[in-house]
């Protein structure tokens, strides 16, 4: 899998398929390697296949789908499908999500990683393990991802945990981890779009649980997070440190980065082509 790929939630994709088609054929154009799909994707996986279909090389994944709000059976169907039209270039990403997402849907969310496990050995079993991959943070998820799959999509998680999940998976396993970038040089300005982009985040134990073990605590992470948190968290800066920034992941041994590209106002709300552009620039993608 080639280094760089770009993590986009399918929210921000446009409805209009001949655009998805064309944005999906700047991103092969650019050099990336990879497009991720996150904010858990409908199980039909149509803006997954409009990607496939509209690129010749590019693969495509999820990170994640939401088991508590996905149908297995449905999601396994609509990935043999894709499997046919698109063998080899596809990546079914599945998580066990958060606490108010299985509460919304009148589940308790209980002991996440065995139903997470029952997923993929039920619904999913028809799914290639090597062709599957889960949202992995704490030592017993990745275990399981370098198990049951081709390995773990973590998010959120500095360098140092990357470094960890290497030793966790071994050598075999695929690790891509999410990377958050600010494509600018304004201490303000780039701290401001990463609290925007992080206060969902922060009430949610999965990840705050993780990031403490990291350099930070409960005061970074309170409130709107501290700028410590905030700059362990995003890449900002000149192109050098923005590069240096997203190449600690590959140092520490992942084979690829997703990289999640922020504007101005955080998360973006469209595609954010013209950082795209930037960035596939600052990476000397457009000199391989």
């Amino acid at each position: 899998m080639q280094r760089y790929g770009l993590w986009a939630s399918a929210r921000i994709w446009p409805a209009d398929p001949d655009a998805v088609a064309e944005a999906a054929r700047e991103i092969e154009r650019l050099g990336f390697g990879a497009i991720w799909i996150g904010g858990s994707p409908p199980d039909d996986l149509a803006l997954a296949e409009a990607i496939l279909a509209a690129t010749s090389t590019l693969t495509v994944g999820t990170s994640i789908v939401d088991i508590w709000t996905s149908d297995g059976d449905r999601l396994a169907a609509s990935h043999a499908r894709l499997r046919q039209a698109y063998p080899g270039r596809f990546y079914l990403g599945v998580g066990s999500g958060h606490a108010p997402t299985a509460e919304s849907r009148g589940q308790s969310y209980t002991r996440p990683l065995t139903r997470l496990r029952e997923f993929l050995t039920g619904p999913l079993a028809e799914v290639p393990a090597k062709e599957r991959m889960i949202a992995a943070l704490g030592p017993k998820t990745l275990q399981t991802a370098g198990e049951l799959t081709a390995g773990a999509l973590p998010y959120l998680m500095p360098p140092a945990h990357t470094a960890e999940a290497r030793q966790i998976l071994g050598d075999g396993p695929l690790l891509v981890p999410e990377q958050k970038v600010f494509l600018g040089t304004d201490a303000a300005v780039a701290r401001q779009a990463g609290r925007q982009a992080l206060k969902i985040y922060l009430p949610l134990p999965n990840y705050t649980r993780q990031l403490v073990r990291y350099g930070l605590d409960e005061s970074d992470l309170a409130g709107p997070g501290s700028d410590r948190l905030i700059d362990s968290a995003v890449v900002w800066g000149d192109d050098d440190r923005v590069r240096a920034g997203i190449d600690a992941h590959l140092d520490a041994g992942a084979d690829h980065v997703a990289v999640q590209v922020l504007t101005e106002a955080g998360s973006p709300r469209e595609l954010p082509l013209a950082e795209w552009r930037r960035l596939a620039a600052l990476l000397g993608l457009d000199q391989a």
